[in-house]
């Protein structure tokens, strides 16, 4: 039986450990709004790059010259998983990297070939752990993500996707819905779909587009590569905003929770202090009745 001392220096070391969850459950919370701030505006502006795209996609006359276009056999496909830098985020990285790891083995089994490229350090030391090799890392930015972040992502899928090395790319990400729901996401971002861009191999709509209220200057065919690595950058930002606020959300939630299990430990341990201090009174009391009756007999 654990003795007063071992039941007092297990509440404080509780104790402790509360204080420390609560506080990063207060940082998560605060990081968390900021991040929905975020993703709120930047889906408005994704919203209007898409309609801008498909816009100028549904003007041009023909779209077989660009490159992130164009469709090919999936021999060769690249899954961008994007985790975290940290843990302590409950089931945030470990449901990302369980959908990865299905997708490639569903894809290894269509024969198709399989490159990784991952986003946070947690799934950068899981798939070197387990020794696959990467394509590439980026660490250091993902519980705030920059612009520049996803160029970096977004330019590196476009020139293995433009130098024939992949052809086709997912992510793989959690999708923010709310603190305590992230839903597992794949998104191919590559090739860029035209059903994504609102193209319709129909003459008329194609004329609509032509006689509608904008002058294309140069043509809608210039104007469209010059939008499509944008197009997969602001995809690839979103993608990043959206992980990132599932990470704070999860692990606010998760250190909630800590904190929780850590007061009904201390209640716990509490009651079994005040019955080991219980009974060491009334092995006292024994002792000293018995020393007063041998006392007297």
């Amino acid at each position: 039986m654990a003795t007063l001392q071992d039941i007092k220096r297990r509440i404080r070391s509780v104790g402790n450990t509360r204080k420390i969850t609560k506080a990063m459950e207060l940082v998560a919370a605060a990081r968390l709004r900021r991040a929905e701030e975020r993703i709120v505006q930047l889906r408005d502006y994704a919203d209007r790059m898409q309609e801008l795209t498909a816009g100028t996609a549904r003007a041009a006359s023909s779209l077989r010259g660009l490159t992130l276009l164009q469709e090919r056999e999936p021999r060769r496909v690249a899954i961008v998983a994007l985790t975290g830098d940290r843990g302590l985020a409950g089931a945030f990285n470990g449901q990302i990297l369980r959908r990865a790891f299905a997708l490639e083995r569903s894809l290894r089994s269509e024969g198709r070939e399989v490159r990784w490229l991952v986003v946070g350090r947690k799934g950068r030391s899981t798939l070197r752990f387990r020794r696959y090799e990467v394509e590439q890392a980026w660490t250091g930015f993902t519980d705030r993500p920059g612009y520049r972040d996803a160029q970096a992502v977004a330019h590196r899928l476009a020139e293995l996707y433009g130098e024939d090395e992949i052809d086709r790319a997912v992510l793989v990400y959690n999708h923010y819905v709310s603190p305590l729901v992230q839903r597992v996401t794949e998104q191919q971002v590559l090739p860029i779909s035209e059903e994504v861009l609102g193209r319709e191999e129909d003459e008329e709509e194609h004329e609509r587009a032509l006689m509608g209220d904008f002058i294309y200057e140069p043509e809608p065919e210039q104007i469209l590569e010059r939008l499509l690595p944008v197009y997969l950058e602001t995809e690839v930002y979103r993608a990043l905003l959206e992980s990132a606020a599932s990470e704070h959300g999860a692990r606010m939630t998760a250190m909630r929770n800590a904190s929780k299990n850590a007061v009904e430990l201390i209640d716990s341990l509490t009651l079994d202090l005040n019955r080991a201090r219980q009974a060491e009174i009334t092995q006292e009391i024994l002792e000293v009745v018995a020393g007063a009756d041998a006392l007297t007999q």
